[in-house]
């Protein structure tokens, strides 16, 4: 009897004991793991957009390939082409412009970038707000600040230079004189800002660019550079900003929708952030038909007519599982779900609302 019992013990326990998978040739780790989806859904395959895009954030500073770019804008019926690569630093703003103009002045615009390496010298915003209009004179039409003001610029001593440093005031301001917007990058993905552990959702893409990683003491909060952004934004009321990448906080709408409520010189783009948005399609449906005047099309992709169709099926139909990988890179290990907007919203993000905005400027240009 005391043979049979222990005998159903072990029958026991190995019923409950894991099935071990046959032995692999060698470990697979988590950042080489590439799923085959074996879904079987709709794919709508969308050629061009229902309405001429403003792709109101790019990047087309290498200058060679604008003519390829102006071809893929073609074949993906992208009407303009926003490069935010003016940089103030060396003048390239001037050869950006010289090379943008000489192949279709009115496919590519150019925005203006500060250099804050200078922000030390003596009237350095007035100078750089002279030159903003210079350069607007010349062409330009926005201004662009990038994710290092708040997080890695540092004035002489050492210190980091936060987005509402009262040095950078006059080039706010020199904005809203000239009617131009500034398309403003601050921060990154909340995921970013934490430990690059098992609990990352985007363990893949900080795998592959842990420089990309602002975990620490040594760096600002999210929050921190959130709150300057607008404080900045509150204090010029005469001046649109465009909150890049969804507002900088694609991964909580909500909090986007009370900053829109409560700046009305605030908008957002989608650039780069169809991935966040696409994992909660309802809440980002309602959004973006409540402040259908208010969001902005947007890639951060060099013009490739299959990324931006990407965009389009996410947009335009109500596809489920897509892959966004192919409209920026690889950000997270999830699929999306289209949003199947009504037309008279796709036609304000897909241009009405940049063209309003575009339509503010307030200076004549050579």
């Amino acid at each position: 009897m005391k043979y049979l019992y222990k005998s159903l013990i072990a029958l026991l326990v190995a019923s409950w004991t894991p099935t071990v998978l046959p032995a692999q040739d060698s470990d697979l780790r988590l950042l080489d793991w590439r799923p085959k989806s074996q879904m079987v859904v709709k794919e709508t395959r969308i050629l061009t957009p229902k309405f001429p895009v403003i792709d109101i954030h790019n990047h087309l500073g290498d200058l060679d390939k604008t003519e390829h770019y102006l071809k893929e804008m073609d074949a993906a019926g992208v009407w303009q082409c926003v490069s935010l690569d003016g940089r103030s630093a060396d003048n390239f703003y001037e050869e950006h412009l010289r090379v943008s103009q000489s192949i279709s002045k009115e496919r590519f615009l150019v925005y203006f970038r500060p250099d804050f390496s200078r922000i030390d010298e003596p009237n350095f915003g007035v100078e750089e707000a002279a030159k903003l209009e210079r350069a607007v004179k010349m062409g330009a039409r926005g201004l662009k600040i990038s994710k290092n003001l708040g997080l890695t610029v540092r004035d002489n001593t050492g210190k980091i230079v936060p987005v509402d440093d009262p040095r950078i005031d006059p080039i706010w301001a020199k904005c809203g004189e000239l009617g131009i917007p500034v398309e403003i990058h601050v921060s990154d993905p909340k995921a970013f800002f934490t430990p690059i552990d098992k609990y990352n959702e985007r363990y893949d893409e900080l795998g592959a660019h842990p420089n990309w990683s602002f975990y620490g003491d040594e760096w600002p909060s999210k929050e921190e550079i959130l709150e300057q952004r607008n404080r900045v934004i509150a204090r010029h009321p005469n001046t649109i900003f465009i909150g890049a990448h969804m507002g900088n906080l694609p991964e909580d709408l909500g909090r986007i929708a009370m900053w829109l409520d409560m700046y009305p010189n605030f908008y957002v783009d989608i650039d780069a952030r169809i991935s966040e948005l696409g994992r909660q399609p309802y809440s980002a449906r309602r959004f973006m038909i409540r402040y259908q005047d208010r969001v902005l099309f947007g890639t951060d992709t060099p013009p490739n007519a299959e990324a931006y169709r990407i965009y389009y099926r996410f947009l335009e139909t109500d596809d489920e599982y897509i892959d966004p990988a192919q409209g920026h890179h690889l950000q997270g290990r999830w699929m999306i779900y289209g949003l199947y907007l009504p037309d008279e919203v796709l036609e304000k993000i897909y241009n009405k609302n940049a063209l309003k905005i575009l339509g503010m400027l307030k200076v004549g240009q050579n």
